[in-house]
């Protein structure tokens, strides 16, 4: 049964933010996981992070982490300082995860968000390489910690290292590691891929997860991408992980900026309202 989860910041305005209403609330709108900063969990203390858990155990709902790596924590960087200092800040977070029980770490692992290839630069194998170095030695870690990471595939103008399916997939396969695996976002696949099922097709068993929005980031069922293309793509690679969707609809704050939301997509929106009824089209288009 595939699980059905949100991206908390679809009610917020800032990156770090208190995580703990947000569990039973999801639960009270139809999800079965919230999506939270993994590097907010990260810095939490030991007890904070044992009340979230308890919390999601209680309401029955899975906790999975999104993280986009600032520059100075850049695991591709050329500069090995910044590129180590990535990895300590990984590890972190990993092991974070493992303590509270292992799960999906997904979104810019394998590099910084968001970023270009830097001025003068042509080539990004010099990147992909430094990429590939931070994660092998992150898989090692993440698979002793009962943690996935999951390398998430973004549109060109918010990352330069994977674009595409194609890219992504060369990626994990050249790492080895069941704990590196690929996060697809149709948002992305969008912009980016000739076909959005072929691409999902393309991603085959390294699939782990798959981010849900529509063409512009309003909630699934309010524009006009493929879900039956979707639905029909997941049915034949046997998918049976989360879909876990992250809609942006409002400018401001950092959020608003870091997503490039320069106007509110939906005039004076009922958030709960908007999200129950995105769980109830995303159950019906692509679980039952």
């Amino acid at each position: 049964m595939r699980r059905i989860g949100i991206y908390y910041a679809f009610w917020t305005r800032e990156w770090d933010v208190d995580f703990f209403p947000f569990i039973e609330k999801v639960k009270s709108l139809g999800f079965d996981q919230l999506e939270i900063n993994g590097g907010t969990f990260a810095e939490m203390s030991a007890a904070e992070r044992k009340r979230l858990v308890d919390e999601a155990k209680r309401c029955g709902i899975v906790l999975s982490y999104g993280i986009g790596l600032t520059a100075n924590h850049d695991v591709s960087s050329l500069d090995e300082s910044v590129r180590q200092s990535g990895v300590r800040f990984m590890q972190q977070m990993i092991e974070a995860v493992g303590e509270a029980g292992g799960g999906m770490i997904g979104g810019t692992v394998h590099s910084a968000w968001p970023s270009a290839l830097p001025e003068g630069a042509t080539d990004k194998r010099p990147y992909l390489e430094q990429s590939k170095k931070s994660m092998r030695e992150l898989a090692k870690i993440a698979e002793d910690n009962e943690v996935i990471l999951n390398v998430e595939v973004i549109n060109r103008f918010e990352q330069y290292l994977l674009n595409t399916c194609e890219e992504a997939l060369a990626y994990v396969e050249d790492i080895q590691s069941p704990a590196c695996r690929i996060l697809l976002d149709t948002f992305h696949m969008n912009i980016e891929e000739d076909s959005i099922g072929g691409a999902i097709k393309m991603a085959g068993e390294h699939l782990s997860a798959l981010h849900l929005g529509e063409t512009n980031r309003k909630p699934p069922g309010l524009g006009r991408m493929p879900w039956k293309e979707i639905r029909e793509a997941l049915d034949s690679i046997h998918f049976d992980g989360p879909l876990v969707m992250e809609p942006f609809i409002t400018k401001g704050g950092q959020v608003g900026r870091d997503i490039a939301v320069w106007r509110d997509l939906i005039p004076n929106p009922d958030y709960d309202r908007l999200a129950r009824d995105a769980a109830a089209f995303v159950r019906k288009t692509l679980c039952e």
